[in-house]
């Protein structure tokens, strides 16, 4: 089953060799949902309505994003903005769920992807691992690096294509010195914070990632130099 969409503000992609079109409707359903209720576009939703009352995924969601602010000595910060927007890691937390939904169901091969924030377990139709390009964040249409695995959760937080979209929640201010970091490890709600807290941090955010258990990046700076972590699973070539 292959199946592309336009939900939650970028296309999400579901590539599951062997599963049925009914479990991608049911995907589909799950992504509906979150966009209904975490959405800050939406001004019904319960993420714009939110007066203290939280529904089971909204509470889930709150104590996920308040345990990710003690991680990152607060630069994950849902509030950095003034307004709720726990964003940061409701997309790649969304695709997470999708991902064990599938791996639950018996698929243990597949690849879920909203717009680039990507679950990949098992292999791909092939038979071979999968393979997940960064996209180089100043040349639109190159990569700055290919990463291969079998079972990966991969996150990338930029200003290439929303601007300065994060901000420093200490000083108020966008940052400056990363151009994009990729987090790539076995969660992709955690992954997806990680990559949002070091952007936050500016240049701070290259050494701060060192020190995650687990997870391995890559950086681009703004001075277009690439760094990357020595565990990352880059393809050959």
């Amino acid at each position: 089953m292959k199946r592309v969409e336009h939900l939650m503000g970028t296309t999400i992609s579901l590539d599951v060799p062997g599963a049925p079109d009914a479990l991608g409707d049911d995907l589909v359903a799950w992504f509906r949902e979150v966009d209904d209720r975490f959405s800050t576009y939406k001004s019904d939703s319960e993420v714009s309505t939110y007066a203290g009352a939280p529904s089971p995924l909204m509470k889930e969601v709150l104590d996920r994003c308040a345990t990710l602010w003690t991680q990152t000595s607060g630069y994950f910060d849902i509030h950095a903005t003034g307004a709720l927007d726990p964003s940061g890691f409701v997309k790649g937390w969304s695709v997470q769920v999708a991902s064990d939904r599938l791996l639950a169901a018996g698929y243990g091969d597949h690849c879920v992807n909203a717009g680039g924030d990507i679950c990949v377990r098992g292999r791909s139709a092939s038979g071979a691992p999968w393979r997940i390009g960064v996209r180089h964040p100043w040349i639109e249409d190159q990569l700055c690096c290919v990463i291969t695995g079998t079972d990966l959760a991969v996150a990338t937080s930029g200003v290439y294509e929303r601007g300065h979209h994060v901000v420093d929640p200490f000083t108020a201010k966008p940052p400056s010195g990363l151009r994009s970091v990729t987090v790539v490890g076995p969660d992709l709600g955690d992954a997806d914070a990680y990559a949002t807290a070091a952007l936050a941090m500016g240049t701070a955010g290259l050494a701060w990632l060192g020190t995650l258990s687990g997870y391995e990046s890559a950086v681009v700076t703004d001075d277009r130099r690439l760094f990357h972590s020595p565990g990352l699973p880059l393809a050959d070539g």
